[in-house]
């Protein structure tokens, strides 16, 4: 027996851009603001200040420490493992 529609549920519109969100591009400007770039076009810039901390992020309050982030296949991560997901990255940066 077929399943029947659901009219009343309303999802959201899937577009495949948003399936595999990615930092494209990363550039330090200052205290903790980076200008990034994403798959999906868009750039911002962004300020972690506010979102360094538990014990991961805070080593991260070091600037020079900061500064040494590095590009990774899907989004940008520092020395000691610290990463921020590219969806929540791209959440601040749209916030501006």
């Amino acid at each position: 027996m077929p399943a029947k529609e659901n009219r009343s549920i309303k999802l959201p519109l899937f577009h495949k851009s948003n399936v595999w969100l990615h930092v494209t591009s990363v550039e330090y400007m200052e205290d903790y603001r980076l200008k990034l770039s994403f798959s999906s076009g868009v750039e911002g810039i962004i300020d972690l200040d506010q979102e360094l901390h538990g014990e991961i992020f805070e080593p991260l309050k070091d600037k020079s420490l900061f500064q040494q982030m590095l590009l990774t296949s899907r989004t940008r991560e520092w020395p000691n493992g610290a990463d921020f997901a590219p969806e929540f990255l791209l959440e601040i940066a749209l916030k501006k």
